[in-house]
């Protein structure tokens, strides 16, 4: 039979470890959280530039877009200034860059119209 210090000795050694499984979790899960959304953030500026290239965007659409790009990149910066990325920063990021998302799809799939010239007076 265990003494009462020994047991509590092996409480402690227990919670001890599954603190740190937790945190090494929280950790991974942070760091996936971040890769998924530096990945994002490339796919979106590749659609920018094959846009420009295939000509569904304008010099000047593809300006704006590639500003909020990094609008979305500076407010990641900012949230993982401390060292971590928390599950509601992350839900922040990921809803700009949706929002960015549907930005882009809009202004890829615009009827880009040549300015009308204005009658001579």
């Amino acid at each position: 039979m265990q003494t009462p210090s020994a047991r509590t000795l092996f409480g402690a050694l227990m919670l001890a470890l599954s603190a740190g499984a937790m945190a090494q979790t929280a950790t991974a899960t942070a760091a996936s959280g971040a890769a998924r959304i530096d990945q994002r953030q490339a796919n979106q500026e590749q659609r920018i530039q094959q846009g420009k290239a295939d000509g569904s965007l304008t010099h000047h659409e593809k300006r704006k877009l590639v500003r909020g790009q990094k609008r979305i990149s500076a407010a990641e910066d900012r949230a993982a200034a401390d060292g971590k990325l928390s599950a509601a920063e992350q839900a922040k990021i990921e809803a700009r860059q949706d929002h960015q998302s549907k930005v882009i799809h809009r202004r890829k799939n615009d009827v880009d119209k040549p300015p009308v010239a204005q009658p001579a007076k």
